[in-house]
């Protein structure tokens, strides 16, 4: 890969912030992972929420608590937060 398109200074595996996470075997725990997922992508740090959850973009578990998020986004008029989710649930091209 170019060098262009390498950021040196990224930080490695530690995330940009803190999302507030509980333990992976918290009942909880992929609930607030989808959420953070969708806030980070929301901001265009998807990279960062997913070294701070362990789950990659369009993750197949986080899919219902994702489609509950879009759902409010809607009801609420979040058009990003509904364009990130949608983009989530997308199935992966190619």
């Amino acid at each position: 890969m170019s060098q262009a398109f390498v950021n040196e200074d990224a930080g490695g595996d530690v995330p940009k912030r803190d999302y507030h996470l509980p333990d992976r075997d918290d009942p909880d725990f992929d609930r607030q992972a989808a959420a953070a997922m969708l806030e980070a992508a929301r901001i265009g740090e998807t990279g960062s929420a997913e070294v701070a959850t362990g789950y990659y973009w369009g993750e197949l578990r986080l899919a219902p608590f994702v489609r509950d998020i879009l759902a409010t986004a809607r009801a609420e008029g979040d058009d990003r937060l509904e364009q990130v989710a949608e983009r989530f649930l997308a199935p992966p091209k190619g």
